[in-house]
């Protein structure tokens, strides 16, 4: 029994903007551990065009070797209809994701910035997108910039209460709420969250929070007061700040998995998650990216008063400081 679902995004959104590609073989066996672990969301890969993204250009090919848990949901980001076409197709050859993202921008400029289209065009293309799915997989909306745009400021809720409206109209039944550069506060956490839920109540949503302001952890209790139960994160906080790329005024960063674990289970809400792997797992992370992460309880160990009290030490790297 869990009272959370955590969705793990470090093979996707955390290598997104890595400059080194990372070996389909390490991307296929973190993956394989995450799932192992108790993750019943993961992030796998993108359909994106690898000229533009060639971190992934072994999408296929590392769907063709992951080894599959049941219970698991894998999924895919889509940026355009040839993005699902290609998901469809490995379905077909019975090996694709069961999930699929559809990403909108809440703020016109981002949208122009972000995906190189007007928001009217963008969800013309999420319908499309949709549509070409064709009720293959379950489908994840996903709002860049819901609590505020580094470009445009503040988001209306009104705008991102009339997108998940949208997606609800197009048979989402998911959707993430992106705190993309970090704006969210707890107060504009619990506000949003309690006017999606009561407005577009068949939805489900997820907190997509970001760590730029040290805000991730207590935006996601936020969230989590205000009655939502599915959360992204990725071990490291690796992701969401592409090394190479700044939005506004500075770096983004991904809620950290281990530390975010760590607190949900010293307040007794149960994550589903085998502690006693969660730090060896946290290294295997920085292995794969050759460097220390952001994991505070990867160096500290576990909070010793979870659960009966017995602590789970960090690893002996991590406990040296590497």
């Amino acid at each position: 029994m869990t009272d959370v679902t955590l969705c793990e995004c470090f093979v996707r959104d955390g290598l997104q903007h890595e400059p080194d590609f990372v070996p389909t073989a390490t991307k296929r066996d973190l993956i394989e551990r995450f799932a192992a672990l108790g993750f019943t969301r993961i992030e796998a890969t993108s359909y994106s065009n690898p000229k533009v993204v060639p971190q992934f250009a072994d999408a296929s090919d590392l769907l063709r070797a992951l080894r599959r848990s049941d219970g698991v949901h894998y999924k895919a980001t889509c940026a355009n209809p040839r993005a699902v076409e290609r998901a469809v197709a490995d379905v077909a050859a019975g090996h694709g994701v069961n999930e699929i993202s559809l990403l909108v921008s809440a703020s016109e400029q981002h949208s122009q910035t972000n995906l190189r289209r007007s928001r009217a065009e963008q969800w013309d293309n999420v319908r499309a997108m949709a549509a070409a799915a064709d009720g293959r997989f379950r489908l994840v909306g996903s709002i860049s910039v819901a609590f505020g745009c580094p470009f445009e400021g503040a988001v209306a809720p009104e705008t991102v209460i009339a997108d998940v409206e949208r997606f609800a109209a197009l048979g989402v039944r998911h959707v993430s709420l992106g705190d993309t550069t970090g704006m969210a506060t707890p107060q504009s956490v619990a506000a949003l969250c309690h006017l999606v839920r009561r407005a577009v109540p068949e939805v489900t949503p997820i907190g997509h929070f970001h760590d730029t302001r040290g805000t991730g952890l207590v935006n996601v209790l936020a969230a989590l007061d205000a009655g939502v139960r599915f959360f992204d994160a990725s071990f490291g906080g690796v992701g969401g700040h592409p090394a190479k790329v700044r939005y506004g005024s500075g770096f983004t960063g991904n809620v950290c998995t281990e530390d975010l674990v760590g607190l949900l289970e010293s307040l007794g809400v149960r994550t589903g998650i085998d502690l006693a792997g969660l730090l060896d797992t946290a290294l295997a992370c920085e292995a794969a990216l050759g460097r220390p992460l952001h994991g505070r309880v990867t160096r500290s160990g576990l909070n010793p008063l979870i659960g009966d009290g017995t602590a789970v030490a960090p690893p002996a790297a991590a406990a040296h400081g590497r």
